[in-house]
């Protein structure tokens, strides 16, 4: 009997075959579709001794409102910069070819270009492209206050080093002074040329002082003696004043008066108070700039009387905003973390934004006493910060928006809705429920599972992580019913979650004085799986019920983000959730569950093993594919998995939101791989991983990312989808998203991004949200809502 012949190797890119897509790292690019190649260290350097724009311009969760929760759209940034560790092996240590990584802050800043698109889209409703442009504003502060910010402390400390896509940090400082100064003039112009002229068609006018009625002027001057003028403080600058400090993200006006009796000119700064609304309606549909009801001429001579002014300009300073809290140092991470907030408010600029009309004079004078270089200064022309516009974008204007659309009860948990809450344990004691969050209502399922829990005399205990809620959470209330009714609570609060900090600090102090226990998770590691956990006594046996999610437990935020839910009465499910918990509030070692995968032990290798595994089943003829949906792909394990497998020939399809370092379509490496993104009215939040698994298909949900924070340094879960038809409908929602037939952006080997916006006849395709939508308003037998 012959022996079987060994399988062939992978096979490996010749040396020396770096296809010339990839490019030198610093060779100067050309545009294409709005976007600039890698440009040199040089090219870089030599645009920032010239500051000035061609062009005279959703936190992710500040402000805390419903409208700046889609800032999130930016990808999630993190301060750790460790992709700027060299990776030249994949895991066998077999050679790649160098180059195959794209640049982390480069894939950012083109995700930040497809919200601008967005704003750009003549076909966008008229107010969603205002909300859009301040989405990309609020994006922006928060690249500049961490990822810049992160990338600057580690210059300055001698720890940074070339990142993954060959690039010194120097270079990618050029890089993103570069890219942002592009990108911030084609804002502004956006904004100043279409979308401003756009809006006063519409009668809703943002206009300037000088353009005002002596009426609204009146009316406006009225405004400002009563409710302006007595929050305002004006500083002076001299010998017995130092420079003030400029807070982080502040409105500010650089004031110069004149002594008319010495004849000496003085410097100034009035802070505009942040509590104020943005832009103040001057009369119906007439919109100011609060900063220029303050810098008007007679405004300003109250703020100074006997004191001639001179000139005024606008400033905004972005300072690094990121926290740092040694964790094995802290006897009290609480109380640690308490105090680094207020360091916070204290971080050095990053970024000064400037009126293009500024005086040299007062520019040098902001330059030298802020320490800031001439090439993080921004010069634009006003007004400054258009996060203001979410104001405007939530305007009762509703011809101006999206169609309205408000997600119904799932099928499987209400049949008809109904004005009674659906009886949840009853539902999932037939069959687990797959929830398509905002398609299917947050607050008839995962808050009517947790209400629900709270208020049943045969719950005996809740188990839940909360890693970010809202200010007036239905989900908190619930688990301090249930503590102050006797169940036990384990609530894991995530108190390091970046700009919730403080707000989940209270809810961990209010959930521990009614009564539940409250952990913050495992030194070292920040805790982002979404979990919940019902124990319930059901005659002689306890059964328990579980929620694993891929998004917060935020019901305001559950209207506009895109998540997937797993609700189970599954044993092997609530055997695992326990473990889990009992390791995240105990001492457990236990690194293997039944049916989750659990980072930062098992999800890296679990999910490259699968990877693997569909090589495999490719050669033997056997179906194979592999499928992820992710916000952020960038951990170089995971894609030299998915590289070796595209060279094996094994189809893999990526839908990634934000930043992806992957290059698709180099041949001998990643012919096999597409790239496609989605953007729209809601936030593309949730995390899918499909497997062909030759014909058995295997598909994983999750809260995890492709990030080696994720992966490295977070708890998180992805639970295996067992339902037949649940793994159908998320193989189908992945093969929408990834379709030609359906609007996207398409990811090139060089980094650049491709719109896929319109048909061969030019009209607009749909995108699939678009079709979900429809999709459940034809199941509730309405066309609208």
């Amino acid at each position: 009997m012959q022996p079987a012949a060994p399988e062939p190797p992978i096979p490996t890119p010749r040396a020396g075959l770096v296809p010339s897509a990839f490019g030198a790292p610093g060779t100067a690019g050309t545009r294409k579709n709005g976007f600039m190649n890698q440009p040199s260290a040089q090219a870089a350097a030599q645009h920032t001794q010239s500051p000035q724009p061609s062009v005279g311009s959703i936190a992710a969760h500040r402000p805390h409102t419903v409208a700046a929760a889609l800032s999130d759209l930016e990808p999630d940034i993190d301060a750790d910069l460790d992709t700027y560790e060299g990776y030249e092996k994949d895991v066998d240590g077999a050679e790649l070819p160098q180059g195959r990584f794209l640049d982390r802050e480069r894939s950012w800043l083109a995700f930040n270009e497809r919200v601008l698109e967005l704003a750009e889209d003549p076909h966008t409703p008229l107010l969603e492209r205002a909300n859009f442009l301040a989405i990309f504003a609020s994006n922006l502060d928060e690249f500049f206050m961490v990822r810049v910010a992160g990338l600057k402390r580690r210059i300055a400390t001698g720890v940074a080093t070339r990142s993954a896509s060959g690039l010194q940090p120097r270079e990618v400082l050029d890089l993103i002074w570069t890219r942002t100064r592009e990108l911030m003039a084609r804002h502004a112009a956006c904004f100043q040329e279409d979308v401003a002229p756009s809006l006063a068609d519409e009668g809703i006018g943002i206009i300037r002082w000088a353009e005002l009625t002596e009426k609204e002027q009146a009316r406006l001057f009225t405004l400002f003696r009563q409710r302006i003028f007595p929050v305002l403080t004006p500083l002076a600058v001299d010998p017995a004043h130092p420079f003030p400090y400029i807070s982080g993200l502040s409105l500010n006006l650089a004031v110069v008066v004149r002594n008319p009796v010495s004849g000496h000119r003085h410097f100034a700064r009035v802070k505009v108070p942040p509590l104020l609304s943005r832009f103040l309606e001057a009369s119906p549909g007439r919109y100011v700039p609060v900063e220029d009801v303050i810098a008007a001429p007679a405004h300003l001579e109250e703020l100074f009387p006997g004191m001639e002014v001179e000139a005024h300009h606008m400033f905004r300073v972005t300072r690094n905003e990121d926290l740092e809290v040694e964790e094995d140092d802290a006897e009290n991470l609480l109380k640690a973390l308490e105090k680094e907030l207020m360091r916070r408010r204290f971080g050095p600029p990053v970024r000064l934004e400037v009126e293009e009309s500024i005086d040299r004079h007062i520019l040098d004078l902001l330059i030298r006493e802020l320490k800031i270089s001439e090439a993080e200064v921004y010069p634009l022309p006003g007004p400054l910060d258009l996060t203001g516009l979410f104001g405007i974008a939530g305007l009762d204007r509703p011809e101006l928006k999206y169609p309205k659309f408000v997600a119904g009860t799932h099928r499987d948990l209400a049949e008809v809705e109904s004005a009674s809450a659906p009886d949840i344990f009853a539902a999932l004691r037939e069959r687990d429920v797959l929830l398509h969050h905002p398609y299917d209502s947050f607050s008839t399922s995962v808050q009517a599972f947790l209400e629900q829990a709270a208020a049943d005399p045969d719950v005996l205990a809740i188990k839940q992580t909360l890693y970010r809620t809202s200010g007036d959470s239905p989900i908190v209330d619930a688990l301090i019913d249930a503590a102050e009714s006797g169940k036990q609570v384990l609530v894991l609060v995530e108190i390091k979650a970046r700009f919730d900090e403080q707000a989940n600090i209270k809810w961990a102090r209010k959930l521990e004085e009614a009564g539940c226990h409250v952990v913050y998770g495992l030194v070292g590691l920040k805790t982002h799986c979404k979990l919940s956990l019902v124990v319930r006594q059901e005659g002689e046996t306890l059964r328990r019920y579980s929620h694993v999610g891929t998004g917060n437990y935020h019901p305001k935020t559950a209207r506009l983000y895109e998540d997937l839910g797993l609700l189970t009465a599954d044993p092997q499910v609530g055997a695992d959730l326990s473990d889990l918990f009992n390791r995240l509030s105990g001492y457990s070692r236990r690194e293997t569950y039944r049916r989750l995968l659990v980072a930062p032990r098992s999800l890296r290798d679990g999910l490259i093993s699968r990877i693997e595994k569909e090589v495999q089943h490719h050669r033997a003829g056997r179906p194979a594919h592999v499928r992820i949906k992710v916000n952020s792909m960038v951990d170089e394990a995971v894609i030299d998995a998915l590289y070796r497998a595209s060279m094996a020939g094994v189809p893999v399809d990526i839908w990634v939101r934000g930043i992806c370092a992957v290059r698709p379509g180099v041949t001998g490496l990643s012919e096999n791989i597409q790239v496609r993104s989605v953007l729209g009215r809601f936030l593309e939040h949730s995390r899918v991983f499909a497997f062909g698994n030759g014909g058995e298909p295997e598909v994983w949900i999750g809260s995890a990312d492709m990030m080696h924070r994720n992966l490295d340094r977070r708890i998180e879960a992805l639970v295996r989808v067992t339902d037949p038809a649940h793994r159908a409908a998320l193989n189908r929602l992945l093969e929408t998203g990834m379709s030609d037939t359906t609007a996207s952006w398409r990811l090139g080997p060089d980094g650049d991004w491709t719109r896929h916006a319109l048909d061969p006849e030019g009209q607009p395709l749909r995108n699939v949200q678009e079709m979900l939508i429809d999709a459940r308003r034809r199941r509730r037998g309405s066309a609208t809502p």
